[in-house]
């Protein structure tokens, strides 16, 4: 996501709420005997454009939760929505996983798989289609989803870029 058009948000302006992904139990093996431990994937959204993603590792559930959460306040972004929807169609990867996202009507609802779900709703996008292919590591979709997003552009900043009336945008 080494985008240059990144924008980072402060988690303390606004209204987060979270989801859970993702808890992942790993068992360390000792001497003792076992050793149980959690990690937890959290994303964060203000459900009108801003979202963000955690990962989380303890010994307890709540606590893994608990530190997902602070890692996701710290790594939000800024999404361009229009209408509920996408403002263009964005295939992105990230490891071995692919998402493609594509903008829908009124109506249509999230299309989209567990991971990529939460995502999308946390961001506040209320009709979109989106298949996820390759790997089904919910880490990796959710990157995945989230490199797609930051790479959606707004009709405003295209002409700003090209430095042309929004008219032209969209007529030619």
């Amino acid at each position: 996501m080494a985008n240059a058009n990144i924008k980072r948000i402060r988690s303390s302006e606004i209204e987060l709420k979270d989801r859970l992904v993702h808890i992942n139990r790993v068992t360390k093996v000792t001497k003792g005997g076992r050793t149980f431990s959690f990690s937890a994937l959290v994303v964060v959204g203000n459900e009108s454009g801003v979202v963000g993603y955690g990962f989380g590792k303890a010994k307890e559930v709540t606590s893994a939760i608990a530190k997902g959460i602070d890692d996701a306040k710290k790594n939000l972004v800024k999404v361009p929505i229009l209408k509920g929807t996408i403002p263009h169609a964005q295939l992105a990867r990230f490891g071995g996983s692919l998402v493609y996202i594509q903008p829908a009507a009124h109506g249509t609802g999230v299309i989209a798989g567990g991971s990529m779900r939460a995502v999308l709703e946390s961001v506040g996008i209320t009709d979109v289609l989106a298949k996820s292919k390759g790997s089904s590591n919910p880490q990796n979709v959710v990157k995945a989803t989230l490199a797609a997003l930051v790479q959606l552009r707004d009709p405003q900043t295209v002409a700003q870029n090209r430095g042309i009336s929004m008219d032209k945008v969209f007529n030619g």
